[in-house]
């Protein structure tokens, strides 16, 4: 079972830490809420966050949802409570995110360069290539190995091409950027940058149709929220949505050491 972390209100007899089963979408979560107030003392909440974690691992729990902007990651580590990781729903929003981005630059999509960097060929990598390589015409992909049989399947599949190993100036010089692994050696001036190995960046306009949308409990950090939904099947990928691509810092982000 996979935990959430919610704050609460203080109240009157009210026990600062609880915890029960609660379904979301249909998917059971073990959930703790933690007493939060304006006045609460950071020693009294870092407290309450390592008896929550406790009591979340002796329940099994080794991954949680959190609020957005937790600040008591140390706390839950000492008791082998870890983020739910948020990659596989940035990775599937590769596309998206880039199309976005160009938007907001004013950049035409049909003449836009768009290069792929990756330590290696995965599937989350295949399906992000075929997505860009079906809606932009110029895509560059910068992979050790693999991308020749990609290559021939997307010409043979969809009548579609990829320039397989650009070199560090047409990395840096591209329109957008998508990254899925750190690259120390390149400098961005200008375009989208995605880093999609950086679970840190934030994760703008997440949303779902409205019906769902009603259902989902405030003060869960959505990006978690719906990476755990989405692995454990409860949503498809064509549900959630993303109205902007990650925060600004990333937007010009600088790659170099």
């Amino acid at each position: 079972m996979i935990g959430i972390l919610l704050w609460k209100e203080p109240g009157i007899r009210q026990k600062q830490v609880s915890l029960s089963e609660r379904n979301i979408l249909h998917m059971r979560f073990l959930c703790a809420e933690v007493a939060r107030g304006p006045r609460t003392p950071e020693a009294s909440l870092r407290r309450r966050v390592s008896s929550a974690a406790k009591r979340m691992r002796k329940m099994g729990v080794t991954r949680a949802v959190l609020p957005e902007d937790f600040a008591y990651g140390v706390q839950l580590e000492k008791y082998g409570v870890r983020p739910v990781s948020t990659l596989a729903l940035r990775r599937r929003l590769a596309s998206d995110w880039v199309r976005q981005g160009l938007a907001e630059r004013g950049i035409s999509p049909g003449g836009a360069r768009i290069a792929v960097s990756a330590a290696q060929m995965t599937g989350e990598l295949v399906r992000a290539v075929t997505e860009l390589s079906l809606r932009h015409r110029y895509v560059l992909l910068d992979v050790p190995y693999g991308g020749e049989e990609l290559c021939r399947r997307l010409r043979r599949e969809y009548g579609v091409s990829l320039l397989l190993g650009p070199d560090r100036e047409q990395l840096e010089e591209a329109d957008a950027l998508v990254l899925f692994d750190p690259r120390t050696d390149l400098r961005r001036r200008s375009g989208v940058t995605l880093p999609l190995y950086d679970e840190a960046a934030p994760m703008r306009g997440l949303s779902l149709p409205p019906a769902l949308e009603e259902r989902l409990p405030e003060g869960a950090g959505r990006g978690q929220l719906l990476s755990a939904l989405l692995e454990a099947g409860v949503l498809r990928s064509g549900q959630v949505s993303a109205s902007a691509p990650p925060g600004p810092a990333a937007a010009n982000t600088v790659l170099n050491a």
